[in-house]
């Protein structure tokens, strides 16, 4: 006893050593293969489909022979399908080198062979599966290594070496298709092991063992068609359809029909075209013989009736139908796992049940497919009008084909009944199933695709509102294109109390009285404007149904006039969504709606700061939350900006100071930012020479200098047009915190971080840097010092220049009455600690963040807050 257990040792032992010379040498072949041309790869595929074509009827009757199942003129028909339609499909496919390639987006996609392919093949379709693997494994540059069914193996070793011996003549390598001679369960394990990836095709047990091997497997599960036969259905169409699909190869492809469930008002019709197609309707008798005989013990398909006869089965039961017979059919009701016809029979044995209504035969189809078929496939007869009952049905079924008016053997394999499904003999199941594709193999499932991705720089762009005007006593000339350009009716105004009291909106009004449109004035507008007044502002707008919306006044004004536009137009919107942050603009998760479809957006500045004029940003305040919305979407650039400087001559002199600076660090952040682009610089070039030229005079003379007002009103919209389609920075994501919990003004709070934020910036190594694939390294220190020599500032070298910058800002600050530290505008050292870590975080979060040239951490914001606050 002991020395036959040596020698079986020994026999396994031996099998196992030449197991691993043929993989060792199949992977050597491999390499060789990866390296042929698409043209050489098609040259095989084309012999190798040939051959396998013109040996159908031998390698059929060998099948058959051999396993003693199926219908020798059916598996003719699988083996000519397995050559000829996977040739037809794939002939032209690109599976070498590039396969597809953008030049314009710098994308290049290089197909790759996966290696070495492991390959079981079932009992079932063995010359036919072996063809279909072995031809989109030679597509595709891999080599093959088969492990026949031992049932089998004969046959599927024939059409291996039929396939091998055309594709070797054309020129593939020796020994690229390979099989197991004597398959066993250690040399199966041992070739899953081995292989790249497993291309599994069998029971359930072989391919979790597949799935179980710890390489990449490509298995599929086993089917339990349920066909519903709806009242509205062709029923001579679809029975006979049921009776080709069941009939072919007795029966054994995977996704033929395992039961029908007809509705009730033509189940007896059903029945009766079954019987009259030479169909066998068991008696009760009959029924529960064969109840016996279909399933083990285990509960799986008992091996003796797959893929036999209907007489034959009949035999095995014990009882007899003619030999023509095309089906036995069984008239059961239960669709429990306990019922033997509810089960995969893979033979002509078909279930039939009857259902009240169409849910009640979708809720028995669902639970046969749940019990053992599970992602395979489902079926449907119905008349095509029925659209609403057939998209209940496919959202019922968990199938991965879902089958209409068809005879599902042949549907679910492809391109027989529907030209789009892709031919296959291996039906993947999806996660339903287990498995881990959803759709029929095919090349694209044996093959890595490695995309070459080359560095492109975004398409960049330069929005501006379509008209600008400026110059001073520009608006009754601008104005009148409201008339005679637009032909506007109505005009609503949105200003603040101060500019309506001090007579501000006059010239407007005037105007719009010399046209003939009527007007309404909302002036309620405060600082920091809140919801709150945007909502009692819409309401006035609503009721007032205007054309146009004039915003005047400075950033609160424009700010509230766009949000109020905003919720005119789509009072539906919520501000959670339209605040939703984005990191590039163009590909924000909320889409903004169209604006100016009811009113059409002017704005009048009254202030050369914010640049709101010309941007399409707007913050606005929930007073019940105090939650700040920031809005930002070019929807919200203003149609018509008009830039007449007679409206900022009475500027204070602290607001000319702040807005000043606010217009000073938009066109610095602007110049530096990531997005930073030609058509910006020169604005912000020409803004920041503006304001170190004019700002002082501005301060000191205010309307005694209108040419100073007036170039400080141009440097202010030129800033704004940058930072429009450049973006901002830190220092604005932080200013816009330290306004907000410290009630700075905004071109203060700017003024205090601005030199240290360039100093920071302006680091060559940083830890982090802004993420935008135009922004090749960090250069803000040179971009600084552009800026710098622009404006007429010198030195030896850039580290001179750039401090005799941050030197001339300071002193322009202290020119205007910009203070040092934040702890100077007397906020309270533990108020500003108290709100420090929350302040931080929430600047890290600004929208403005992202384009800054160096990416913050946390920690160097609250670095440089707290320099602001003691140093300056």
């Amino acid at each position: 006893m002991a020395k036959k257990e040596e020698s079986k040792a020994a026999e396994v032992m031996s099998g196992v050593e030449l197991l691993q010379q043929q993989i060792d040498a199949m992977r050597k072949a491999q390499k060789v293969f990866a390296t042929y041309t698409q043209e050489q790869v098609d040259k095989i595929f084309f012999e190798a489909a040939m051959a396998a074509n013109k040996q159908r009827i031998p390698l059929a009757k060998l099948a058959c022979e051999e396993t003693g199942m199926g219908v020798v003129e059916d598996k003719v028909i699988k083996n000519h399908y397995a050559a000829e339609y996977m040739y037809n499909s794939y002939k032209n496919v690109k599976t070498c080198g590039v396969i597809e390639e953008d030049t314009s987006y710098g994308i290049k996609k290089v197909a790759e062979p996966m290696g070495l392919v492991g390959a079981v093949i079932p009992t079932t379709n063995p010359t036919s599966t072996a063809i279909f693997k072995c031809l989109i494994c030679l597509k595709t540059r891999n080599a093959i290594l088969i492990s026949p069914h031992p049932r089998a193996k004969k046959c599927t070793i024939e059409a291996a070496k039929v396939v091998l011996e055309a594709a070797v003549k054309a020129g593939a390598p020796e020994g690229i298709i390979g099989w197991i001679e004597e398959p066993t369960l250690e040399l199966s394990n041992m070739l899953m092991k081995s292989a790249d990836v497993i291309l599994a095709t069998g029971g359930p047990g072989m391919v979790k063992a597949a799935y179980s091997s710890g390489k990449p497997a490509i298995g599929v599960g086993p089917g339990n068609t349920p066909v519903i036969m709806d009242s509205s259905c062709d029923i001579q169409t679809a029975v006979y359809s049921v009776i080709h699909s069941k009939t072919f190869d007795n029966g054994m492809i995977c996704a033929s029909e395992q039961s029908v469930t007809a509705l009730a008002d033509i189940y007896d019709a059903v029945k009766a075209e079954f019987v009259k197609r030479g169909c066998h309707v068991l008696s009760p008798e009959e029924l529960d013989k064969m109840r016996k005989i279909l399933l083990t013990e285990a509960g799986t398909v008992n091996a003796k009736i797959v893929g036999q006869k209907a007489a034959t089965i009949a035999e095995l039961a014990g009882f007899q139908v003619p030999p023509e017979t095309k089906i036995l059919i069984g008239e059961v009701s239960s669709v429990d796992i306990s019922e033997p016809f509810a089960h995969e029979k893979l033979s002509p044995v078909l279930a039939l049940y009857k259902a009240p209504d169409f849910e009640t035969a979708l809720d028995m189809s669902e639970r046969l497919i749940e019990d053992g078929g599970y992602g395979h496939t489902s079926s449907l007869y119905i008349h095509p009008s029925q659209t609403e009952k057939m998209a209940m049905h496919a959202a019922r079924m968990k199938t991965c084909r879902i089958l209409v008016n068809t005879p599902s053997s042949h549907g679910g394999i492809g391109d027989l009944y529907n030209f789009k499904l892709a031919p296959s003999l291996t039906l993947g199941c999806g996660s339903y199933g287990g498995n881990s594709i959803s759709e029929n193999v095919n090349v694209k499932h044996l093959i890595n695709i490695k995309t070459v991705a080359e560095r492109r720089e975004n398409m960049l762009w330069f929005k501006t509102p379509p008209k600008v005007y400026f110059k001073k006593g520009c608006l009754p000339v601008a104005l009148d294109e409201l008339k005679t350009y637009y032909n506007k009716k109505k005009a609503f105004i949105v200003t603040d109390g101060f500019l309506f009291s001090s007579g501000m909106t006059k010239p407007i009004t005037d105007k719009l009285d010399e046209m003939g449109i009527s007007y309404a004035c909302f002036h309620e507008v405060a600082p920091d404007p809140t919801l709150q007044t945007a909502q009692k502002g819409v309401e006035q707008l609503r009721a007032f149904e205007p054309d146009v919306i004039i915003a005047l006044g400075g950033g609160s004004a424009m700010d509230a006039g766009k949000i109020m536009w905003l919720m005119y137009e789509h009072p539906e919107c919520a501000f959670e969504d339209l605040a939703m942050d984005f990191m590039d603009i163009r590909k924000r998760v909320y889409v903004f709606p169209k604006m100016g479809e009811k009113a059409m957006f002017v704005a009048i500045p009254t202030s050369s700061g914010t640049g709101s004029e010309v941007t399409p940003f707007a913050i606005i305040t929930d007073a019940e939350t105090g939650t700040k919305w920031p809005i930002a979407d070019y929807e919200l650039l203003p149609n018509m900006a008009i830039v007449d400087t007679d409206f900022m001559m009475s500027q204070p002199k602290g607001l000319t100071s702040a807005s000043g600076i606010d217009a000073l660090t938009h066109a610095l952040e602007a110049y530096v930012s990531i997005m930073a682009t030609d058509f910006t610089d020169g604005l912000a070039l020409m803004a920041t020479k503006n304001i170190f030229t004019y700002l002082p005079r501005a301060y000191e003379l205010g309307a005694g200098d209108p040419i100073a007002r007036e170039k400080m009103a141009n440097a202010s919209t030129m800033a704004g047009m940058a930072f429009a389609n450049a973006f901002l920075g830190v220092c604005h994501s932080m200013a816009h915190k330290l306004g907000a919990y410290h009630h700075l003004p905004h071109g203060v709070a700017n003024a205090l971080l601005i030199e240290l934020i360039m100093r920071y910036n302006a680091d060559p190594a940083p830890v982090k840097m802004g993420t935008f694939s135009q922004y090749p390294y960090p250069h803000a220190k040179e971009r600084y010092c552009e800026v710098a020599r622009f404006v007429g500032i010198q030195g030896k070298n850039d580290d001179e220049v750039f401090e005799n910058f941050i030197k001339a800002i300071a002193d322009l600050k202290a020119t205007v009455g910009i203070k040092r530290t934040i702890k100077d505008y007397g906020i309270k050292e533990e108020d500003f600690l108290a709100t420090l870590d929350e302040m931080v975080e929430n600047a890290f979060n600004d929208q403005c963040t992202g384009a800054n040239p160096r990416y913050p951490l946390m920690s160097e914001i609250k670095e440089i807050y707290l320099k602001a606050y003691y140093e300056g």
